[in-house]
């Protein structure tokens, strides 16, 4: 059986936090239909909060603390992202941005992700298509289709069948991250770049003209 590797991102930075929820349904969901299509599925959760001092800290020396570079080395390792914010004056959280600067350009690339934003009012929905997917676009992703936005009114619903808009839009969105993850295989980390003397590139060089 494959086994499909999903890192869940939550810059939420209350305690419990609407965008830990958003991240939660995103990630039952997808492991929910991963599963039915004869998949094992490796989830880790990420709260970006615990690790505010980690990333503020990587900025000034250069140095990733362990637990701060063992995420990194989980998302760089991992098949498809969740990615959940706080909106924040109409953008994605500073937060959130300041996690995905301290991460390689290229470690995104190709990766299969799945984006959700929450905020207190629905004036806030667009941050989706303005803000977080050109963000996404640029790391080279591969992007779900449908991406989820929960407002005050998608809490505290007691449908239970599924059935309720915020239940639809994170099934849509997670089935067609599914979709994502299976037309690729496991990720496989790339082969380390060999690094040459400069004489030997420099005689390379000289030897093509």
């Amino acid at each position: 059986m494959e086994t499909r590797r999903i890192t869940v991102i939550s810059a939420g930075l209350g305690v419990p936090s609407s965008s830990r929820l958003l991240a939660d349904q995103l990630a039952a969901s997808a492991e929910r239909q991963l599963a039915a299509a004869g998949y094992a599925v490796d989830i880790e959760v990420v709260e970006l909060r615990d690790l505010a001092v980690d990333i503020a800290n990587n900025f000034v020396t250069g140095y990733a603390a362990p637990r701060l570079a063992e995420v990194i080395a989980g998302v760089e390792a991992s098949d498809g992202l969740i990615a959940v914010s706080p909106v924040f004056s109409a953008s994605y959280s500073g937060l959130f941005k300041s996690f995905i600067d301290v991460l390689d350009p290229k470690a995104l690339e190709g990766k299969a992700v799945l984006l959700g934003a929450t905020a207190g009012t629905d004036r806030h929905q667009m941050v989706l298509d303005f803000a977080m997917r050109p963000l996404f676009t640029y790391l080279r992703t591969r992007i779900a289709a449908t991406a989820v936005f929960a407002g005050p009114q998608d809490w505290g619903n007691s449908d239970d069948d599924g059935g309720s808009p915020l239940s639809v839009r994170v099934d849509r969105a997670a089935g067609e991250f599914v979709g994502l993850l299976q037309d690729s295989g496991p990720q496989q980390k790339p082969a380390a770049l060999e690094s040459l003397p400069f004489e030997q590139l420099l005689a390379g060089i000289t030897g093509q003209r």
